[in-house]
């Protein structure tokens, strides 16, 4: 990729404050690992981020959208091509009667606490989440109970021309952690969730109740990427892994948490290659002893 030249294309539309060239990408993961992106853009309005996917489009370049990185392993040769990151600055939540309209990068975490404080109840459960709206949505994320596929009315995106659609109800075929956009070429803009009227105090002490049971229970004081696995049918992730006597094994720098076999944490020195073995193993013990393949959950990109 001629990044000089390419460059020059999305500065006509982009601050080059929001142009990072070789931008190291543990810098922007939850995991605090990986290589550099070649160009790593960080679009502020919609506008800007047409302009960066059209580009992209127009030039042949490889590339990838990422929300806030709180699910994203950068490998360690990093990635020869645009990273889009839209958890930055796209990230607006306005409010309107029951309807709460997130821009794609607007945290999980943000558009909980502005349902709580409109007194709108049914995104609870997204208060932990640590990903952006529209990650969830692409992933249908849910957490003790809940999941977006009971909350989300409507989305805006962008198609394979760059051309923006509405996809609403059973259009967004979500089933467990699965969605359209796994299946389509589809670069959502912005996310209208559709909620209740409810009482702010019982919204806000449900909130700290999921809150104290996530700290109890996940590793959150190291850098991690949340569920490494999806949830196999009729089991669960961390209870096999446990199961198999994997807790608490390492490899470099990346660690089976001891408190939570469903989450693999950076101890402060982990490369994208540890986690990525010890994944490895995970599978592989998981599938000999219980014949069970586990599929992450995390998202892997990045050149070998």
């Amino acid at each position: 990729m001629d990044t000089t030249r390419i460059y020059q294309k999305f500065k006509e539309h982009i601050d080059e404050q929001r142009l990072l060239i070789n931008a190291p990408m543990k810098e922007h993961t939850s995991f605090k690992l990986g290589g550099a992106a070649k160009l790593l853009v960080l679009p502020e309005t919609k506008e800007e981020l047409v302009h960066a996917i059209s580009v992209c489009k127009e030039h042949q370049l490889k590339w990838y959208i990422m929300g806030k990185g709180s699910n994203l392993i950068v490998k360690e040769k990093g990635y020869d091509g645009v990273i889009i990151k839209i958890g930055d600055y796209y990230n607006k939540i306005s409010v309107r009667d029951e309807l709460i309209t997130a821009q794609a990068g607007a945290l999980m975490s943000s558009v909980a606490a502005k349902a709580m404080r409109h007194a709108l109840s049914g995104a609870e459960f997204a208060s932990g989440i640590p990903g952006t709206v529209g990650g969830a949505v692409v992933m249908n994320a849910g957490a003790y109970g809940g999941e977006m596929s009971q909350i989300t009315y409507k989305v805006k995106a962008l198609d394979s021309f760059v051309t923006e659609v509405e996809i609403s109800g059973g259009e967004l075929n979500f089933g467990y952690r699965d969605s359209i956009f796994h299946h389509h070429p589809y670069v959502i803009l912005e996310v209208y969730l559709k909620l209740v009227k409810g009482n702010q105090k019982v919204i806000r002490d449900k909130m700290k109740e999921l809150s104290h049971r996530r700290n109890s229970k996940q590793p959150l004081d190291y850098p991690s990427a949340g569920s490494i696995f999806k949830r196999p049918h009729g089991n669960y992730a961390g209870k096999l892994i446990e199961e198999a006597g994997l807790k608490g094994l390492s490899i470099g720098g990346a660690r089976v948490s001891p408190l939570h076999a469903g989450f693999i944490i950076n101890e402060g020195s982990a490369t994208s290659q540890d986690v990525l073995d010890l994944i490895a193993i995970i599978q592989s013990t998981v599938h000999d002893k219980f014949d069970i393949l586990l599929e992450t959950e995390v998202k892997i990109i990045g050149d070998e």
